[in-house]
């Protein structure tokens, strides 16, 4: 057990991450809802360690999302504080503009991580183990959580395939998704027919699908990520409560 422990602690943001999105292909769509609450259990190599509790927020042209996730199990015994990820920002014609993102298990975490959008200066600045760096800010950049809400926002089912920048507060990275409609999964939410994108990848690289739900404003419902070292984590949607205008 303390080998998933440790697995856990060096995969916490892919554990809990649903992975940006851009927003160049963004049209007008309806309102964003005013409230999401959404529940997910996360199992590592087909074993539950967690489950992840998330929230929803717009109101004054602004939002906010929080998602903590906690150890449940034998994990539990290593894993006692949850591991939070906060995101704020505003609403724009085109989605979700994040201007400030933050992942930890404390105040005292030393994998506390931290991302700053400074949209007019064109800056990003990410802030984790002790030193700073200020990057260039691509213009549809998300963060680890604002991702999963910007699905809302566009139109891929009319894509192959599409591009985007995500940053978790330690890197920032991009990525490339190829777009498949009406693939049926099973969910403890009932059967759904979904949109599936898959992260195209190198042969050394770690692999990404998402499966998200139009029935649902596009929201993810699963999410596999396989790591370079044969690790499987997956998150799956328990529960989903949509407040819309």
């Amino acid at each position: 057990m303390l080998k998933v422990a440790n697995m856990m602690k060096r995969s916490a943001w892919l554990t809990a991450a649903l992975l940006g999105v851009a927003t160049s292909c963004a049209a007008a769509t309806p309102p964003a809802p005013h409230a999401i609450a959404a529940g997910y259990n996360v199992a590592w190599n087909g074993m539950q360690v967690a489950v992840m509790n998330e929230t929803f927020e717009a109101r004054d042209g602004g939002y906010r999302i929080v998602s903590e996730s906690h150890a449940v199990g034998l994990a539990a015994m290593f894993l006692r504080q949850p591991l939070r990820l906060e995101s704020n920002g505003r609403l724009t014609a085109t989605g979700l503009q994040p201007l400030h993102f933050e992942g930890k298990r404390s105040d005292t975490d030393p994998r506390r991580a931290r991302a700053d959008f400074d949209w007019q200066a064109g800056e990003l600045t990410i802030t984790r183990d002790g030193r700073t760096d200020v990057l260039k800010l691509p213009p549809t950049t998300q963060d680890l959580i604002s991702s999963m809400y910007q699905f809302m926002f566009l139109e891929l089912e009319k894509l192959q395939h599409f591009e985007l920048a995500m940053t978790n507060g330690r890197k920032l990275d991009h990525y490339r998704y190829t777009v498949q409609a009406g693939v049926e999964i099973e969910t403890p939410l009932g059967r759904m027919t979904t949109l599936h994108l898959v992260k195209q990848r190198r042969p050394d690289e770690g692999g990404i699908e998402i499966w998200l739900a139009p029935q649902h404003r596009y929201l993810p419902v699963k999410l596999v990520v396989l790591e370079e070292s044969g690790s499987r984590y997956e998150q799956v949607i328990t529960k989903l409560e949509i407040t819309s205008p």
